[in-house]
């Protein structure tokens, strides 16, 4: 076990990618514009169905379509798109932010008791959710998932961002800070985009992965 373990950290740092990817720039992008979009972006721009959340929609999308496309793994990478629509629903709320509106006030949404079997949307969520869950078991995804854990190359800055966006995003929602929020969580989903994209299409990424 010792063993395996040592092995293990060796090497480690043998797939530590410090190589700055053009891919990188989009998430050092939104990484070095958070803090003047904090100070200056009017609150307008985090809500619901505006000009950050529709760009977070983009990019899922886009994610989407990279798993679909993806060169390996493509089991793998279905089950990693199944993730991102689960994702794109949060985002959307289910299509409650999308297609019910209160009308004539600014940001605000129409709960599901409010709306005709919206009652079902929880459920329906729920089971999507499991629905993917078991295609992931059932596709042996997790023996990839295991093996990208193990011997994968890992881009050290996309990582880097991706964790800020979380440890951020988080920090922005509990002390209600929208701009914070909004846009660490555009960093969390721009990161995963970038790191998605060079395991499924990076040539040295898809080798050292497949050679194990």
């Amino acid at each position: 076990m010792f063993g395996r373990i040592k092995t293990f950290f060796t090497e480690l740092k043998d797939r530590l990618d410090f190589k700055f990817h053009p891919i990188c720039f989009l998430p050092l992008m939104f990484a070095v514009l958070t803090y003047p979009a904090m100070k200056w972006l009017p609150v307008q721009y985090c809500y619901e169905n505006s000009l950050i959340e529709n760009f977070q929609l983009i990019v899922l999308f886009m994610t989407f379509v990279i798993c679909l496309k993806a060169k390996t793994d493509k089991k793998f990478f279905y089950s990693l798109a199944l993730v991102v629509v689960i994702l794109f629903l949060r985002e959307i709320n289910c299509g409650r932010t999308v297609f019910f509106p209160v009308e004539g006030v600014e940001n605000a949404f129409y709960s599901w008791k409010d709306i005709k079997y919206g009652y079902l949307a929880h459920p329906l969520y729920g089971a999507f959710m499991t629905l993917s869950g078991l295609y992931f078991i059932l596709s042996k995804s997790y023996n990839v998932l295991i093996k990208y854990f193990l011997h994968a190359k890992l881009s050290v800055y996309n990582w880097v961002f991706l964790f800020l966006g979380i440890i951020f995003g988080l920090l922005g929602e509990e002390i209600s800070n929208p701009q914070l929020e909004e846009m660490t969580e555009t960093l969390f989903y721009v990161s995963l985009f970038a790191l998605i994209y060079l395991q499924a299409f990076n040539k040295k990424y898809i080798e050292t992965t497949e050679n194990k």
